[in-house]
């Protein structure tokens, strides 16, 4: 359980091994979501056009902070970082970006927490 302010900050987090993403020349990340449900198969197989993967592109603030997960740098590290890149476009700093990272890591499965 955590316990305080300091403690969320000290939050290390890893991209997920099976996530596969690219990179564009502008730094921005796009997530490939494999689309290999039965159902999707199925449908394939009668000629349906249906993509093997679901692309969902990232801004660029979300993008700088996929990239920066590495299992090395803090929640705090990359709040650090982020804020020294965009300034006061980041603010509220902490606020967001915890929201943002608890969002690709509770609901994408995007990364995981590897230190609590």
């Amino acid at each position: 359980m955590l316990n305080s302010n300091e403690d969320v900050l000290k939050i290390l987090f890893k991209i997920s091994d099976n996530l596969e993403y690219e990179v564009d020349k502008d730094g921005i990340v796009t997530i490939l979501e494999k689309q290999d449900h039965k159902v999707q198969r199925f449908f394939r197989k009668l000629k349906f056009r249906i993509p093997e993967y679901k692309k969902i592109s990232m801004d660029q603030y979300g993008s700088f902070v996929f990239l920066q997960i590495d299992g090395k740098k803090t929640v705090k590290d990359i709040g650090e970082n982020l804020e020294a890149k965009y300034g006061d476009k980041a603010h509220p700093l902490y606020e967001r970006l915890l929201v943002f990272l608890n969002h690709i890591d509770v609901n994408c499965h995007y990364i995981e927490k590897i230190n609590f």
